[in-house]
């Protein structure tokens, strides 16, 4: 148990060494059938542990859509639900980028831990990022060649801006 909590004191001590930025721009999201473009994740997931309001969205369009593409592919029967990819205008106050393959080794997440089903790697580093009060995370998308921007929907102040400003609906629920 000790060398957990000195492995996330040092955690936590390099994030607060990194320089968060503001971040404006627009992400996209891809839902599945008629769910909120901005419903957050409550449940956990890579980025979040359970209970950590979450909007998990791309940076670019193929990115969301090679995303949603991995989790219509996860599940056990095949979806008959339409898939919707939502653009959303997003301004934060503090993002920190953690894109960058040799930070994200430093913090414990490489190439396969970014992609293996068990989160608790991803997971462990998003969960410091909500506990130092950033409100977003960049990260590479381990789908596509594209980033993904995690929004810590409960650390957002008075200035955070989303916005879901238009919604793609795919034809077929299978593609």
């Amino acid at each position: 148990m000790g060398d957990d909590v000195a492995l996330e004191k040092a955690l936590v001590d390099r994030l607060q060494r990194l320089a968060p930025a503001p971040w404006q721009g627009i992400v996209y999201r891809h839902m599945l059938g008629d769910r909120e473009p901005l419903l957050p994740n409550t449940r956990g997931a890579r980025w979040n542990p359970p209970g950590v309001d979450t909007l998990y969205t791309s940076l670019e369009r193929a990115t969301a859509l090679a995303e949603g593409d991995h989790l219509i592919a996860m599940q056990p029967v095949p979806l008959r639900v339409k898939r919707v990819l939502h653009r959303i205008r997003v301004t934060l106050r503090s993002v920190l980028d953690l894109s960058e393959a040799t930070l994200l080794r430093e913090l414990g997440v490489d190439e396969r831990a970014l992609a293996d089903p068990d989160h608790s790697a991803c997971r462990t580093v998003g969960h410091a990022v909500h506990w130092l009060e950033h409100d977003g995370l960049i990260i590479p998308s381990a789908r596509a060649n594209g980033r993904n921007l995690v929004v810590f929907v409960n650390n957002q102040d008075a200035q955070a801006e989303l916005d879901a400003i238009d919604s793609e609906v795919s034809a077929d629920p299978g593609a």
